[in-house]
């Protein structure tokens, strides 16, 4: 046998001083590549069965409880190894596995969101022109809207009656629904349109979704394909209208989650951002047992438009709950806030060199790479950052090298290209050390984006490698 040729001064001056990446493919342990198969198969469904952040709710609420996870009741009496989750107003949930330190101890949290870009529905938002039926829509969060045109689309939302009633709608995921669809001018009569830019070609007004065209028979009044589609819908769920005033119902693309590629490493899909991370925080608290600190995962609402309202980050349903469970130890909240740690899991841009010039190569995540860590995000000069501190980030980094994770540094491209925010501002405010992680996406905000499978898996384990932290 050779003997292994001697290495240089550089070469081995190299080895020890510089930092190179590796493709996670070329670090995977033995066995992982079955695991991040059986991963993300649950992920895929996880994804099919949430559309909407009131779907995720109720898909978190039936694994959990599966996994053995009860509802919060105030006051309840709390030991090592309980575990108990909360709904807020069906929209956001927050699950707790106790551990076995004390509260003021401090404890682990990984924070996602499960609101994705959308098309809602305006309050009024029924009208026939020239015989075709439309709904009037309002974009939710960052989108380009021309990319929502001519896709297949499914209605899902609440309609909530005068008379307390809530009815559920979900239509275009079951056997044999109709779809509905946005229409766009024909290339030959577009050549004006053309010439707009990107952001002008399609109007946010002009986002109406066609949902009917056969008239009312044996009526010789007005409007009558839109009071052939009111027949359908009081038909089938009973609403008028009016009802459409207290109605929650969002249109989403109409795409089940896909294998991309042929060697079938990637996941198409909607709603990547941020379900994939959400489901990985849920993921990994479900297969807890007793950990040393006890671990919280939050999925908000609202994130996309700016962690507003009830359900968002912002709101005190967070501290409410922490509160509580800091009352059952006696323990006071910014006790507890001050030595815990958050993971606020959301995605972060992949480096796509189709569009190379807005991405700062050196320092982007990349597919396949692993879980992406992101210190700041923010725009341009860091607005809107929490900026974790170094001591963090080398504490993170320990963690997820002590447990076998492939991560990788990333940033929302450059400098002054543009940016993003996430709920770590939010923690941060609360005085809890926050940093963002999360797994890097293609075509982020668009109706179908794209992720590596092995950063899926990847951002599965840190997260469970976090929740496990002492």
């Amino acid at each position: 046998m050779d003997e292994k040729k001697e290495l240089t001064r550089g070469e081995q001056l190299r080895r020890a001083l510089t930092y190179q990446k590796k493709n996670g493919y070329d670090r995977l342990q033995t066995g992982e590549l079955e695991a991040i198969e059986a991963y993300c198969s649950g992920y895929k469904q996880f994804l099919d069965g949430g559309k909407t952040e009131r779907e995720c709710v109720d898909r978190t609420i039936a694994l959990a409880e599966t996994a053995g996870f009860r509802p919060y009741v105030r006051g309840m009496e709390l030991k090592p190894g309980d575990k108990v989750y909360q709904s807020n107003r069906g929209k956001a949930v927050m699950l707790a596995v106790i551990g076995r330190k004390d509260l003021d101890q401090g404890v682990n949290i990984g924070a996602a969101h499960i609101d994705s870009p959308r098309l809602d529905l305006k309050q009024n938002p029924v009208y026939e022109a020239e015989e075709l039926a439309f709904f009037k829509t309002h974009y939710y969060g960052g989108i380009r809207k021309y990319q929502w045109v001519t896709i297949p689309l499914e209605l899902h939302g609440v309609v909530a009656l005068k008379g307390g009633n809530v009815v559920r709608v979900s239509v275009g995921n079951g056997e044999g629904d109709p779809l509905f669809t946005i229409d766009d001018l024909l290339p030959h009569l577009g050549a004006e349109q053309s010439k707009k830019p990107l952001g002008e070609a399609i109007p946010g007004e002009s986002l109406n979704i066609l949902i009917g065209s056969r008239p009312l028979a044996d009526d010789e009044g007005s409007d009558r394909v839109k009071v052939a589609v009111l027949e359908l819908l009081n038909r089938k769920y009973g609403i008028v209208e009016e009802d459409f005033i207290s109605a929650e119902l969002c249109a989403v693309p109409a795409f089940r989650a896909s294998d991309i590629g042929f060697d079938r490493s990637m996941i198409g899909a909607y709603g990547h951002d941020d379900r994939v991370c959400a489901y990985a925080a849920l993921a990994a608290l479900l297969q807890l047992d007793t950990p040393e600190r006890t671990a919280v995962c939050m999925l908000a609402d609202k994130e996309e438009i700016g962690s507003e309202g009830v359900t968002g980050m912002k709101s005190a349903s967070f501290d409410t709950f922490m509160a509580d469970l800091c009352a059952a130890q006696g323990v006071l909240p910014r006790a507890c806030y001050e030595k815990s740690f958050c993971l606020s899991a959301d995605v972060t841009a992949a480096y796509d060199p189709n569009f190379a010039d807005v991405y700062e190569k050196r320092n982007s995540a990349f597919v396949n790479y692993g879980m992406g860590l992101c210190k700041y995000t923010g725009a341009r000069g860091k607005s809107g950052a929490s900026d974790a501190s170094a001591e963090l980030v080398a504490y993170v980094r320990k963690v997820l090298d002590g447990a076998g994770v492939a991560w990788q540094m990333a940033e929302l491209g450059k400098v002054d290209a543009g940016g993003g925010g996430t709920v770590a501002a939010y923690m941060a405010e609360r005085n809890i050390d926050t940093l963002d992680a999360g797994v890097p996406v293609l075509s982020m905000h668009s109706p179908f984006e794209t992720v590596g499978k092995l950063d899926c898996y990847m951002t599965y384990k840190g997260m469970k490698a976090v929740f496990e932290a002492c």
